[in-house]
Order: C-alpha cells, then sequence, then structure tokens
C-alpha cells in the first residue's frame, strides 16, 4: 500500500477501519515522507539484520523497515490497529505483527523465536509519554541489539545524548551512556505529523556497547546513588546518598573526596568517569 504519508490515504485507512485517535497512547501518526526512510537508512546497517518496531502506527516506518531489512517484528499495544496494519503491510511477507505491550513482552523469547541468531536493532517512533521505561527497559535488560534507532521528543532527545556532567544530564543520560554510544541524528518538526503534536521531534541513534566494563564494584550500587544524586539534584550530592545508602554523611564525604570530586558537588556536575570512582568509593564503606 502506497503513500502512507499522505493525510487524505491515512484518514481513508482509518475510516474504513472505525479507528479513532487515541490520545492516552500518544498515536501521532507521520506525514512527511521524507523522515522514515531516512530513519530506515540510519538504522539499519546490514540487510542481513532484524528489526524490531515499537509500535506501528499505520505501518509507513514498518513499510521502510521492511525494504531494508532481512526481518521486521512489530510489537504494537492498539488492537484496533491490527485489521489496519493487516491491509497497510498486505505485500511484505517478512513483517510480523505481535500484540502486546512491550514493558511487559518477554523481549528475549521474543526476538529468540522472531530472529534467530540473527543480528537484531531496535527503529520506532516512540511515544513521548513513556520514552524513558522503554529505554531504560531495553537497555537494562541487555538485550542482544546493535543499536537502538528512535524518534523522541526534541528536549528529550538532547538530554538522552547530553554529556554527563552538565545541567541537561538526568538519571536516564548517565544510563543511556553507561550502555550505549547516543548520538543525535536529525531533527523532525511537529509539522510531520497528523494529528499534529505541540512539540518538535528528533532521531536519536543508541549504538549498544555489548559489555560495557568500566571497573565497576557493583553496578546496582551505582544506579542507585545515580538515581539518587538526580532525585534531589538542587541538593549537594552528600545529602541524598547518605541517605539512599544509609551510610552516615561523613563516610559519604570521604567517598566524595576520594572519587576526587567536591563535598559541595550536585549530581548534574558529576561527569561519567566521576560517578564510577564515587561508586566504587562508596563501595569501599559499605563492605
Amino acid at each position: 500500500m502506497d503513500n502512507l504519508s499522505n493525510p487524505a490515504v491515512i484518514r481513508a485507512l482509518l475510516e474504513r477501519h472505525g479507528f479513532s485517535f487515541s490520545k492516552a497512547l500518544g498515536q501521532n501518526f507521520l506525514i512527511n515522507p521524507g523522515v522514515c526512510p531516512k530513519m530506515a537508512q540510519l538504522g539499519i546497517d546490514s540487510p542481513d539484520w532484524g528489526v524490531l518496531e515499537i509500535g506501528a502506527g499505520v505501518g509507513v516506518l514498518t513499510q521502510e523497515l521492511a525494504r531494508r531489512a532481512a526481518k521486521v517484528a512489530v510489537v504494537e499495544i492498539d488492537q484496533r490497529l491490527l485489521p489496519v496494519l493487516e491491509e497497510s503491510l498486505a505485500e511484505y511477507e517478512n513483517v510480523s505483527v505481535i500484540l502486546g505491550d512491550v514493558m511487559k513482552v518477554d523481549l528475549p523469547a521474543l526476538l529468540k523465536e522472531q530472529f534467530g541468531d540473527r543480528p537484531v536493532c531496535v527503529c520506532a517512533n516512540l511515544p513521548y509519554y513513556i520514552t524513558s521505561p522503554i529505554l531504560m527497559m531495553l537497555l537494562e535488560q541487555r538485550l542482544p541489539l546493535q543499536a537502538i534507532t528512535v524518534m523522541v521528543q526534541k528536549e528529550a532527545a538532547a538530554r538522552l545524548c547530553a554529556q554527563p556532567g552538565n545541567r541537561e544530564c538526568g538519571a536516564v543520560t548517565f544510563a543511556v551512556r553507561y550502555y550505549s554510544t547516543p548520538r543525535q541524528l536529525f531533527p523532525v518538526s511537529r509539522g510531520s505529523f497528523f494529528p499534529a503534536p505541540k512539540v518538535d521531534s528528533a532521531v536519536i541513534r543508541l549504538d549498544i556497547h555489548p559489555n560495557p566494563d568500566y571497573g565497576v564494584k557493583d553496578e546496582k550500587l551505582l544506579f542507585t546513588a545515580v538515581r539518587a544524586g538526580f532525585g534531589q539534584r538542587r541538593k549537594t550530592l552528600a545529602n541524598p546518598l547518605s541517605g539512599a545508602l544509609h551510610l552516615p554523611k561523613e563516610q559519604v564525604q570521604q567517598a566524595l573526596t576520594q572519587a576526587g570530586l567536591s563535598l559541595t558537588v550536585r549530581a548534574e556536575a558529576v561527569p561519567f568517569e566521576g560517578w564510577i570512582r564515587l561508586a566504587n568509593a562508596l563501595k569501599e564503606r559499605l563492605g
């Protein structure tokens, strides 16, 4: 099915299947014909790759992925879209649509079942309201992924791709940098969607580190410290860390000094390597 970026074609397709938009699911469908081909091209490095798409909309990105990859598996949460996708993707035999919530699906099993030993990437237009939880889930499960290429809100793209140690950084920024090498690919204006959202977007790509190793003694402790620090980012780091780790403030201050950090430092000012040093120093005091 052609012209899926044409609003008139989208309206007719949706009307045939009695579909109406859901604000709760953050449904905004792409109508800019240049976005999806570019996104698929930059997200897929080899025609031998498999692609996991999260949320298909009417299938405009899915079509571009299917033209460039060996296999595409789509996890779609909205059952009402299944007949729409059955029509729009009818000519693509290398596409499977799985009804489900990606936050609840057994992804390791799904990837094995759909792709076997084939290299896999993620390429998707993520709903704004659940961008960070989906990315964190994909990263923390350490799935066998080559890359994650997603469209997100413009401000989220800047935050996700920021270098730890500046004001744009948050806990998710650190996690993204820990598990991958992030970069912004290109901007997407709000007029590229139907219906048009109130914000602009951007496409980013995370190249996954298969075995991240930074000499961390306790990874769980590291992320507990990062979340605690950014959870109270206006406070100096010693206070939230003391509370979260049940460690006397004096010992936290000793760890900060050992890590080469100021006693008055805040989370947003700690560079990536500083968090690693700090977590290891805290580990020594926690035993």
